[in-house]
């Protein structure tokens, strides 16, 4: 092999790495799919799009259905979304089944929707067709005590005006809850819930539950109701049972007050004895003292002797006849 043979090699594997760097680069076919499709785009765009680190097909792809679908829209509006973090197929999608339902949806209140989190795909399918909404079991206690158990359904269609700033479904499940307690809490009897379930719902509705929500409420269903538990009874025994309590509180409290006043009767009784036995023990001290000093005569003490004597006897037979009667 000559030297101008591998010359014209090297020449020729230049030009094919050249070629396979350059279709890498700018996404010809692309640009060629494009302009099958009748969206003009330049080829310095695609190229543009890979210098600001844009991926070409995730716009001109979507630019392409636009374009089938006979929306407006350009090439610097699909980038700046990308750009800012947006889906723009979904957007796309959005936009192609608003103007399918006749929704009036421009693209910067769906690129707004979308950069907002919300699936503007999923919103603009739910204004056409409507999403139901099961609560849980929703308790509540009517004026006779008895508790209530109702379930509702809610009707729900997307509010696109509202996406944006709008409150979710656990807004419109709680608001509605908070109605049929309300309902039920103001009925004067558990049977007139029972024998028109439909008051709670019109009652629900006339509150305009979804100002302020991204919904729209189209209706208020109530699905089941169950009786609950009797809460009067079970609160008026609850009370009757604290009621006792605290009497029987009470009247320990009284027994035990009762006792330590007999226990201090009982110290005073015995305070009283040994005051008694002190003043006995000073008598014959005084006798002894009047003996002494002349004041009494041996006469008088027999006398006081017999007396005293008399009286145990007097208190012996006393003893006695108490003794038999307790017998009889």
């Amino acid at each position: 092999m000559g030297p101008d043979q591998i010359i014209s090699l090297v020449i020729i594997g230049i030009i094919v790495i050249a070629v396979a760097v350059l279709f890498t680069f700018i996404p010809v076919m692309l640009w060629i799919s494009a302009l099958a499709a009748g969206v003009k785009v330049s080829i310095f765009t695609l190229v543009g799009m890979r210098l600001r680190r844009v991926v070409p097909a995730r716009v001109i792809n979507p630019l392409i259905k636009a374009h089938k679908a006979g929306i407006d829209v350009n090439t610097n509006q699909l980038e700046s979304h990308y750009l800012a973090g947006g889906n723009v197929d979904r957007v796309v999608n959005a936009l192609i089944a608003a103007q399918r339902a006749n929704i009036e949806l421009s693209f910067e209140r769906a690129a707004a929707i979308d950069l907002a989190g919300r699936d503007v795909l999923q919103a603009v399918q739910m204004s056409v067709n409507p999403k139901v909404i099961e609560t849980p079991f929703i308790a509540g206690i009517a004026m006779d005590g008895i508790e209530v158990k109702a379930k509702a359904r809610i009707t729900v269609r997307a509010n696109i005006d509202r996406l944006v700033g709008g409150a979710g479904e656990d807004t419109v499940i709680a608001r509605v809850g908070e109605g049929v307690v309300s309902t039920i809490g103001s009925s004067v009897a558990h049977t007139a819930v029972l024998e028109n379930p439909d008051s709670i719902s019109h009652n629900v509705l006339n509150r305009g539950l979804d100002a302020g929500t991204a919904f729209e409420i189209l209706s208020i269903d109530i699905a089941d109701v169950d009786i609950g538990k009797n809460i009067g009874a079970i609160l008026q025994t609850d009370q009757a049972e604290a009621d006792k309590n605290i009497a029987q509180a009470k009247a320990e409290e009284r027994r035990a007050m009762a006792v330590a006043q007999e226990q201090e009767m009982v110290a005073r009784v015995q305070e009283m004895r040994a005051k008694v036995v002190e003043a006995e023990a000073d008598v014959p001290l005084a006798l002894a003292e009047a003996l002494r000093s002349g004041n009494m005569g041996v006469m008088d003490y027999m006398n006081y002797k017999n007396i005293d004597a008399d009286t145990d006897m007097r208190d012996s037979i006393g003893k006695l006849s108490e003794d038999d009667s307790d017998e009889n």
